[in-house]
């Protein structure tokens, strides 16, 4: 299969990964389709200045209605980035509800599924899609406080495997890019000494390393990659 080069639609574009997702995306080829609530605007007209091709689909990826009228606005779509997310709180179990849980698999379980219902019949009829999902390497780390999260990405990844196997006959590929931490702007401020700490390769990741990953299954390099999860993190381990 040869690069596709066609509709990319990321998701959660508007700042922080998925923004960086979207940039590195267009230089490399795509059209790029930058969903979030708001504020996208930004991020597409830095696109277009550079010379590359970027159009505004503000919605809500947990709504199913506005799912389908957004892959309905852009027209099929080659290639799914999934890569949006809500707040993320520290809870520890003792205070640990079913709605927190919820709340967690409304972005990592719920919008992935709307997501790929909607854009799946243009995938079929081409026969060929690329889908990445934004995972995280939290499902690994089994950090106290992160149970939720960590139990919605975990069903992310699982989504996956199952989803890799049932469409590969119809030539799409379905893989996770699982990063450990990189900061981002709502992460202005914070220490990062003890993590980096615990980064074999001594630095701290970067929007660029996970984009880069991102453009990889997407290319024809990846043709032959299904199932996989990728984690971005340097190595990065954390004892329990």
């Amino acid at each position: 299969m040869a690069d596709m080069n066609g509709l990319a639609l990321v998701t959660g574009a508007g700042r922080g990964l998925g923004a960086g997702i979207a940039r590195h995306l267009a230089a490399t080829g795509w059209a790029v389709a930058v969903n979030d609530l708001a504020g996208t605007h930004t991020v597409v007209g830095e696109i277009l200045r550079a010379g590359g091709r970027a159009i505004t689909v503000e919605g809500d990826v947990t709504d199913e209605d506005q799912v389908r009228a957004m892959v309905a606005q852009i027209g099929p779509v080659d290639l799914l980035v999934v890569n949006a997310t809500g707040p993320q709180p520290v809870i520890g179990v003792e205070d640990l509800t079913w709605r927190h849980h919820l709340d967690q698999l409304e972005f990592f379980v719920k919008s992935p599924t709307l997501l790929v219902n909607a854009v799946l019949p243009g995938m079929r009829a081409a026969g060929r899609g690329r889908i990445v999902h934004i995972g995280s390497d939290m499902v690994d780390r089994a950090l106290p406080g992160w149970s939720a999260y960590a139990a919605a990405k975990s069903a992310l990844h699982t989504l996956t495997r199952c989803w890799a196997r049932e469409l590969g006959p119809h030539g799409i590929t379905v893989n996770t890019v699982a990063p450990g931490w990189i900061p981002v702007e709502r992460h202005d401020g914070e220490p990062t000494d003890d993590y980096l700490a615990d980064v074999p390769l001594g630095r701290l990741g970067t929007p660029h390393d996970v984009a880069a990953t991102v453009a990889y299954l997407a290319s024809d390099a990846a043709a032959f990659v299904t199932g996989q999860c990728l984690r971005v993190n340097g190595g990065h381990s954390e004892a329990l």
